[in-house]
């Protein structure tokens, strides 16, 4: 069965609950392999919600959907406050990615109360502000940043990164909308060593199997490189829907 558009891939898979220290319940799922303790975690921050983001944007419910089975990897997600999806609604109200400090925050003290390994910040375009703006204040790994627009971030919140050890990962679409390779290179220079991928064709919401694939392989490069390369195909006699 070839891995592609909506297939789910097995994974133990569990409806979460976060608890905000301003006092908002948020809804997610937090998806773990079926077999296997996770290697890794991903703990995905979704585009924005007031022009459709939520924890169902394609690459991040495709990211929960298949990687748990084939890269061993824990991928959390969720809606940030007032954001809705069929998991539900998210309390509180969008705050233009202020309040939003709160969520991430909430995400990041469920990891540590499970104990969840190495954990990554993933972002997707509003995502990428909060994990620029906020990653820093918790113990990760690294961040992964696509499609940033660098709407919110600030110069000084970018530059804050540099000398950082933990690693940026940047992956930025040819025809993006809003920061395409050239700009962005300028824009993230002051983080020397961030690691800035141009994705040739790529545009700013990842359309079509191809992107999305691109997508996933690159986050998986960062965070266990050794689950390369990604099958293609899932044994029909194992379960997947």
């Amino acid at each position: 069965m070839e891995i592609r558009g909506p297939i789910v891939l097995p994974a133990h898979r569990e409806d979460i609950e976060l608890q905000t220290s301003d006092g908002l319940r948020l809804v997610g799922e937090l998806a773990l392999p079926e077999d296997t303790a996770p290697v890794a975690t991903l703990v995905t921050l979704h585009p924005l919600p007031t022009a459709g983001g939520f924890m169902d944007s394609h690459i991040i419910r495709k990211a929960a959907a298949r990687l748990p089975a084939l890269a061993d990897l824990a991928v959390m997600r969720f809606n940030t406050r007032g954001t809705t999806s069929p998991r539900g609604t998210s309390e509180g109200a969008f705050d233009a990615g202020a309040g939003e400090r709160f969520d991430v925050a909430a995400a990041m003290h469920l990891v540590r109360e499970r104990g969840l390994p190495r954990p990554w910040i993933v972002g997707w375009s509003f995502g990428t502000e909060l994990a620029l703006k906020y990653a820093r204040e918790h113990d990760i790994e690294g961040i992964i940043l696509l499609s940033p627009p660098l709407h919110r971030a600030t110069p000084d919140e970018v530059a804050a990164w540099a000398g950082d050890d933990r690693r940026v990962v940047i992956l930025v679409p040819e025809f993006d909308d809003y920061l395409r390779p050239a700009e962005a290179a300028e824009r993230f220079a002051s983080i020397p060593d961030a690691e800035l991928i141009a994705v040739d064709g790529g545009k700013h919401l990842w359309v079509g199997e191809s992107q999305t694939a691109r997508v996933l392989t690159e986050i998986v490069r960062a965070v266990h490189p050794g689950a390369l390369p990604l099958p293609t195909e899932w044994p029909e006699n194992d379960e997947a829907s």
